[in-house]
């Protein structure tokens, strides 16, 4: 007669960086998760800069800097809200 289960809510999507208002991209991380993900970046292009110092190391400076921004925004498409 009545179902004795209780009501689940529908539970939506948890995105780390919500879509941006305006223009193309993400904005500031909205979760913790987004967060240390986006101090790790930071983190770790800080790292970069000395350990491949530019004047010295340029190529692999660069494809350090790029590989880090590549993967962040990896897992901003994965974990952050679709663009519109």
């Amino acid at each position: 007669m009545f179902n004795s289960s209780p009501v689940k809510p529908s539970k939506r999507p948890e995105y780390w960086f919500p879509a941006k208002r305006f223009g193309w991209g993400w904005g500031a991380p909205i979760v913790w998760q987004g967060w240390l993900v986006l101090i790790g970046y930071i983190f770790l292009l800080g790292l970069a800069c000395v350990v491949f110092p530019v004047q010295i190391m340029f190529v692999k400076w660069t494809a350090s800097i790029l590989s880090l921004s590549l993967i962040l925004i990896a897992i901003c498409f994965l974990k952050g809200e679709p663009l519109h």
